[in-house]
């Protein structure tokens, strides 16, 4: 007995030994070499649009700080603009396709005018809720940013642009409206 007792005590160090080097070693094994973990400020789940909000990352880079602001600033716009834009079109498409429009064809591009105005009228108004500033080694400034536009303010402001087209007003119901706009920016959130 006390050698089967011996050689399973044998055999638990040895295993014990063989299991905690093996975890040392797979945590080695999990690090890169030759890599360098990249952080990029202004992005992730916080910075994304979701069923209340409109949002967008972006960056910038330039020997002059003020330059690299203004183009993470103009990238920012650029893709808030092209995300406000896709959603209204979805809202439009959706919404004229449920009601008894008349001349759906003119009553879809009136709602693609009024969104375009809104939109870039809205813009203006969106507010940077994240903003950072690096410097690389060669002197080069990066800029990060992330705006934010309000889907409520902005449905409030499309409802005032259409509300001054007499064609439209005419069939115009903004509590469907609102509601079609509200499942669209579900999705966002989606």
């Amino acid at each position: 007995m006390t050698r089967i007792t011996t050689f399973a005590m044998t055999g638990l160090v040895i295993g014990l030994s063989i299991l905690s080097t093996g975890c040392k070693k797979n945590k080695d094994i999990a690090k890169p070499t030759g890599e360098v973990e990249i952080v990029e400020f202004c992005t992730g789940s916080a910075y994304q649009s979701d069923s209340k909000h409109f949002r967008s990352s972006a960056t910038g880079e330039s020997q002059d700080r003020e330059i690299a602001k203004k183009k993470a600033r103009s990238n920012a716009e650029s893709r808030l603009a092209k995300t406000v834009s896709t959603t209204i079109k979805a809202v439009t498409d959706n919404y004229v396709s449920s009601t008894e429009f008349n001349n759906r064809e003119e009553a879809t591009e009136s709602f693609n005018e009024l969104s375009r105005s809104v939109v870039d009228q809205e813009l203006r108004g969106a507010i940077a809720i994240c903003e950072k500033l690096t410097q690389k080694e060669d002197g080069v400034y990066v800029s990060y940013v992330s705006l934010e536009l309000s889907g409520e303010k902005f449905a409030s402001k499309y409802n005032e642009k259409i509300s001054e087209d007499e064609r439209i007003m005419a069939e115009y119901n903004y509590e469907r409206f609102k509601e079609t706009f509200q499942e669209e920016m579900d999705k966002l959130g989606n």
